[in-house]
């Protein structure tokens, strides 16, 4: 490839169960409804979508664009200054060979390449990633969409067509999208999620952000070495590398683009300088077949090594006007066999949230960029982790004798997305507590999931 987010106590036994199941209360009062509305982005025709917590801008015009997200004030994706409230339509023969990069979010067919049409020559300029979309938006009571239909493109077969939908109760973003074949013969494509997030300093823009990262599961059965493959740039590149059983990257001004064979369901992208992060969930296939084996790919713009006229090595530009600060984190869906007429869908979320800079585990309720720890001994015990969490609510401790006997809740605190969660806190126990689980409990009351959990003393595997 080629382109350039109090102390309370309990006291439990045995014989009292006691819980604060139904009482969780958000710190951010009732819901509001999320809104959908047109709008003008840097001089595009737009759409905007928006709750209390996240907006998206949606430029159809651009290949469909989901050109920006914004959590809070955050602002996640690259948006090129240099196209901005331009428009480049599809073109054909030598001049397709330009790429207009717009920034943003958007999808894309796999494999790459150019020795069949089996691949696709890109990324170049053509209907699906140039071609104007059409839109349409519905809001019905909690939940607002867009549904986006593209032009269809010969060169490929395929037309795209991607529903973008947000609720009013947390900051979850959903994508359904859609490749269909347009031909009257079979096809064999994978499609990509492609999200440029921008890596430039947020509070000097003419530099890169030296705090910026991306996780995701390392597969300990990789078919790469090192458990990943550098596709592109420097082999011994000091950006990647895997701990335990995570892939990290640490963003550097370097063009570089890496596959990774992840086994697990999340992409964290993390601005350490901000404490923002967003997590991409997708739900990959162990038993398909993926472009090149990879489920997950992470693209470095920046300058790189190349031979000049003379034969002798040298960078390539690294003027950030010309070669802009950005990442891509893509996600790729299974090589399909579509029929004529026949379509495939790829099912992905965002979960935006915060998080202090590294990512241990991501679950179901946030991510942690701090395990769940217990200190202290007998009756009074000492709770920390540091956690994102994706849904507003309260946290509580759910407390279980060595035999797995739950002995009761303590609450904790209330917590929200839009805040880093650090937890530090006291809580008594009565004698026999021998593990501690961090739940989190939604403005409902619903359990959303554990943040983690830990063992008093040693664990019985342990002790065996």
């Amino acid at each position: 490839m080629k382109r350039a987010a109090l102390s309370l106590v309990l006291a439990a036994s045995t014989s009292c169960l006691c819980s604060v199941r139904g009482r969780a209360k958000s710190s951010e009062g009732p819901a509001s409804a999320c809104h959908v509305e047109k709008v003008n982005f840097d001089g595009w025709k737009a759409e905007r979508l928006t709750n209390r917590w996240v907006t998206l801008t949606v430029v159809p015009q651009l290949g469909g664009r989901l050109i920006q997200v914004a959590f809070g004030d955050h602002a996640y994706l690259f948006v090129n200054p240099q196209y901005r409230g331009k428009y480049f339509p599809p073109q054909s023969g030598p001049s397709a060979r330009q790429w207009i990069n717009y920034g943003g979010d958007k999808i894309w067919p796999m494999p790459e390449g150019t020795r069949d049409e089996a691949h696709w020559a890109g990324p170049v300029s053509g209907p699906l990633d140039d071609g104007a979309y059409a839109l349409s938006a519905t809001s019905r009571g909690e939940d607002c969409s867009v549904h986006l239909t593209g032009p269809p493109d010969p060169q490929t077969g395929l037309q795209y067509s991607r529903e973008i939908r947000i609720g009013s109760r947390s900051p979850e973003i959903f994508f359904h999208a859609v490749m269909k074949n347009i031909t009257a013969h079979p096809l064999r494509w994978s499609m990509q999620s492609v999200s440029q997030y921008d890596t430039s300093d947020p509070h000097e823009p003419s530099e890169y952000n030296r705090d910026f990262r991306a996780f995701t599961l390392a597969n300990p059965a990789s078919v790469y070495l090192n458990g990943y493959h550098v596709r592109d740039g420097p082999g011994q590149d000091p950006s990647f590398s895997v701990q335990n059983g995570i892939f990290r990257l640490h963003w550097l001004y370097l063009q570089s683009e890496v596959w990774i064979d992840s086994p697990g369901d999340w992409v964290a992208v993390v601005d350490g300088s901000t404490q923002y992060a967003m997590i991409e969930r997708f739900q990959p296939d162990p038993r398909a077949a993926y472009p090149g084996k990879a489920t997950v790919i992470f693209y470095s713009n920046g300058p790189a090594l190349q031979l000049n006229e003379h034969g002798m090595p040298e960078m390539s530009s690294a003027d950030p006007v010309h070669v802009p600060y950005y990442m891509e984190a893509e996600l790729n869906s299974p090589l399909t066999d579509l029929k004529p007429g026949g379509s495939y869908s790829m099912d992905t979320e965002w979960l935006p949230t915060r998080l202090s800079g590294s990512v241990v585990a991501v679950t179901y309720a946030g991510a942690v960029s701090a395990p769940v720890a217990v200190s202290g001994t007998g009756s009074k015990l000492q709770l920390s982790g540091t956690f994102g969490v994706f849904f507003p609510g309260e946290l509580v401790a759910r407390l279980y004798d060595r035999d797995g006997v739950l002995l009761g809740e303590a609450p904790l605190q209330s917590v929200s997305p839009l805040h880093l969660v650090s937890l530090r806190q006291s809580i008594d126990v009565a004698p026999g507590t021998a593990r501690v689980s961090i739940h989190l409990l939604d403005r409902d009351g619903l359990d959303r999931g554990s943040l983690g959990e830990t063992w008093i003393g040693p664990s019985d595997e342990s002790s065996n």
